[in-house]
Parts: structure tokens; C-alpha cells; sequence
């Protein structure tokens, strides 16, 4: 996956467990480059995607601002969720399944889940 294709992956990631809400400033283009050490150019072309989908804004001389969220729940009920999941990943592991097998059968709960959904 290319750097850029990361940054933006990593924002969305973000928005989605709710570690970035609207309103939040992301790093300077400039701090970014200085953190990870890649070409400024790349660092643009995330930040302007994410725009162009209507996650950030960028405001001249202030900053690129978090517009809107992804997912659809608070993050309370995201710890909540993250807390039930790791309590089924400890019994997955106590029940003997390596982490191939918990992926496939998470994989297949969650395809099954929203197969019923459209269905």
C-alpha cells in the first residue's frame, strides 16, 4: 500500500474509532513530514482526498479540521464493543485457535452478518 493510501487509511481509522471528532486540528503538513520523514506532496494529496470526501476542511493559515466522523456509534459503546471483542479473542485463544483461525471465523461471522442484512 502506497504512503499515501496509509495517511489516509490511518485518518479514516481514526474518524471511525472516534479518536478524531469534528472540530479536531490534524497535524501540519510540515509536522507530519518532520514525524515520518516522507515528501510533502503526499502528505497534500491525503489531506486533499479526505477533503474531497468530505472528512476534512482546511482552513488558510489555520489548519486542516476533522468536518465529520465516520461510524455510527459513540465511543463509549465503541469500548464497550472493543471490550466484548477482546473478551471472544481471549476465549478464541483459550479454545485453541491460532490467529489464521480466529481471523477466518470472524471474517466469516461478519460476511454472514451482512449478507443477512441486504438480504
Amino acid at each position: 500500500m502506497t504512503t499515501y493510501l496509509q495517511l489516509v487509511h490511518q485518518v479514516k481509522h481514526a474518524l471511525r474509532l472516534g479518536v478524531l471528532t469534528p472540530g479536531d486540528r490534524l497535524p501540519t503538513v510540515k509536522e507530519v513530514v518532520a514525524k515520518l520523514g516522507i515528501n510533502p506532496n503526499t502528505v497534500h494529496k491525503a489531506y486533499r482526498e479526505l477533503e474531497r470526501e468530505g472528512l476534512l476542511v482546511g482552513r488558510p493559515g489555520l489548519g486542516t479540521f476533522v468536518q465529520r466522523s465516520l461510524g455510527g456509534a459513540s465511543l463509549a459503546e465503541h469500548t464497550r464493543l472493543r471490550r466484548d471483542l477482546a473478551r471472544w479473542v481471549r476465549g478464541c485463544r483459550e479454545a485453541g485457535l491460532d490467529i489464521e483461525d480466529v481471523e477466518a471465523l470472524f471474517t466469516s461471522v461478519l460476511t454472514d452478518s451482512f449478507r443477512e442484512e441486504t438480504a
